[in-house]
């Protein structure tokens, strides 16, 4: 494979090529290469390994499978870490603030990484919300060949031949505030609920990026379904290895991958199956590394004219393993595909379209856990984008599984998520009311925290569909009910949601895709020439600094000008 790569050609010239390099290619000989390896092509094996969760901690292992088949396709690959946080242990405190920001610091990461040390391709194993996004940012950004793999989904709890997941954990809590739940049911069902390594596993945050990495072609197809603690996860892993071997050799590169028709495809895998809102903001950041303008409202474009299909939870019955086990992500695009839904010309790491790809999959009659695009189980994509007077910079919410699409209410502000949950713990909210918790944005967290903790303990005490909430924070891809979140302008910066006052009549219609206040354009100026900046706490380091730098949730609260400005870009070095 090596003898058809030109190095000449190759970032990794910079650090193995001519006497001056000497220097280096001592480093690498006390690492134990041969001097073959030396002048092969250097391939980075990037993963989100930790031990703060069972999401990364499976992502080791598959690496060395990862490096196996870089090995012997003629690559010579360079394993690191780089971080994750994981918002089921950040959620419900101040640890979420540092969530969002995490995705930037792992595109960072691996950015300077990959730049320090010259390497050729990646391959990166993510297996967390914010770690999957983060990596396919850097590969964008970078435009080495690449290609992504996702850790894999944990498997079903079983509480009492119930199938269980974290998010009825959430929902346990809320279910033990209202004495319908025992200590010791909340105990039993805390110790099941998790039973293996891998990410969240119904379509929450996570699994939606996971599909949406083989919708816009930086994975391999069928790789993103398979649970994490399935050996077939290595094969998988073994292949990359190899493919991006292809890759070098054929100069595919993320950015002839990732095209604005392959954002609209992604953008369409989210909506039929139901996926996190926060795919809402993901997209746009990786489109910004491209130099692409993909903003919330062409997301929503898409999410508008997309059918809902794929009965996953939270919305629905089924979790992650469920769907690859009757087909994959491969069977939710081909009937996607079958009904126009998706562009098939898009190229993908595969060096083939996803027309291609798709070629020898079968539908499968024996399931329900996707239904056919031309019978979906609603028209509606499972996410719908809203605007209006409280949201002119747009908002979203999940739709999946709700009956009623329209709600109108009084507002009950907060300004910051411990007092909302606090007075939903305390049940001191009336039914009918549309809780507002502001002050959460990306400047304004600073973080854009999610809010699961909240919203999982209102569905816990039965007011799911009896009350609303929106934020101009996140949801978690496990929120269920009338959740809306990424309210632009947010309230940190003066837009309408910060000037909402207690009583205040919020209308929401999720078909006609509004959001709006009863209040005349001319109350709302008034009430901003009263409007003050609110102090923070965090007045230094990394949360600070992200503030300071950090856009609106509408372009996908990126950090740095993206690759619209770039004059040069790194493969190109």
């Amino acid at each position: 494979m090596s003898a058809k790569i030109d190095k000449q050609r190759l970032p990794s010239r910079h650090v193995t090529e001519g006497p001056a390099r000497a220097p280096h290619r001592s480093y690498f000989y006390a690492m134990g290469l041969t001097t073959e390896q030396i002048h092969q092509p250097f391939v980075g094996v990037a993963s989100c390994w930790n031990e703060a969760a069972p999401c990364n901690i499976a992502l080791m292992r598959q690496a060395q499978a990862v490096k196996k088949g870089v090995a012997s396709a003629g690559g010579t690959p360079r394993e690191f870490c780089t971080i994750t946080v994981t918002d089921g242990i950040a959620m419900g405190h101040d640890g979420m603030r540092s969530s969002l920001p995490s995705r930037e610091c792992i595109a960072d990461s691996v950015e300077l990484t990959v730049r320090g040390h010259a390497y050729d391709a990646l391959v990166g194993l993510a297996g967390c919300d914010k770690s999957l996004p983060g990596m396919m940012m850097a590969m964008v950004r970078l435009n080495v060949p690449s290609i992504f793999i996702y850790g894999g989904s944990i498997l079903p709890g079983n509480f009492r031949g119930q199938q269980v997941t974290v998010q009825d954990m959430f929902e346990a809590v809320g279910k033990h505030s209202v004495g319908a739940m025992s200590d010791e049911d909340l105990d039993e069902i805390e110790r099941v609920a998790c039973p293996s390594a891998g990410a969240c596993g119904a379509q929450f945050t996570a699994n939606t990026m996971a599909t949406v990495s083989e919708a816009i072609g930086l994975a391999l197809p069928y790789s993103a379904g398979a649970p994490a603690p399935y050996e077939i996860r290595d094969a998988f892993c073994m292949t990359a290895g190899e493919k991006v071997m292809d890759l070098i050799a054929s100069n595919i590169r993320p950015r002839d991958i990732v095209t604005r028709k392959a954002l609209e495809n992604a953008a369409a895998v989210v909506a039929a199956s139901g996926g996190s809102t926060n795919a809402a903001l993901h997209l746009p950041a990786i489109a910004h590394e491209a130099g692409i303008k993909f903003d919330l409202f062409d997301v929503a474009e898409i999410f508008k004219k997309t059918p809902y299909i794929a009965d996953l939870k939270p919305g629905g019955r089924y979790v992650a393993k469920d769907m690859f086990e009757v087909g994959g992500i491969p069977l939710l695009m081909k009937t996607l595909l079958d009904n126009g839904f998706l562009h098939g010309d898009c190229i993908t790491v595969t060096g083939r379209t996803i027309a291609e790809n798709l070629k020898s999959v079968k539908w499968n009659p024996h399931q329900d856990v996707v239904h056919p695009a031309d019978k979906p189980i609603t028209v509606t994509g499972g996410v719908v984008g809203l605007k209006g007077n409280l949201a002119p910079e747009g908002a979203i919410v999940k739709v999946a599984g709700m009956s009623n699409l329209r709600f109108t209410g009084p507002a009950r502000c907060f300004d910051r998520e411990e007092d909302a949950f606090e007075a939903v713990q305390k049940r001191t909210y009336r039914e009918g009311e549309v809780i507002v918790i502001r002050y959460e944005g990306p400047k304004g967290g600073p973080g854009m925290r999610e809010m699961l903790q909240t919203t999982a303990a209102l569905t816990g005490q039965g007011m799911g569909g009896k009350i609303a909430l929106i934020t101009d924070g996140r949801f978690s891809g496990a929120t269920r009910g009338f959740c809306i979140g990424h309210v632009g302008p947010e309230a940190a910066i003066g837009g309408p949601i910060g000037l909402l006052e207690d009583g205040d009549i919020i209308e929401i219609d999720a078909v006609a895709g509004t959001l709006n206040v009863k209040l005349s354009d001319q109350e709302l100026a008034q009430r901003k020439t009263k409007w003050a900046a609110r102090a923070t706490n965090h007045t230094s380091g990394a949360l600070w600094k992200y503030a300071q730098q950090v856009g609106p949730a509408l372009g996908g609260a990126v950090t740095h000008p993206g690759g619209a400005h770039e004059k040069q870009c790194y493969a190109d070095i």
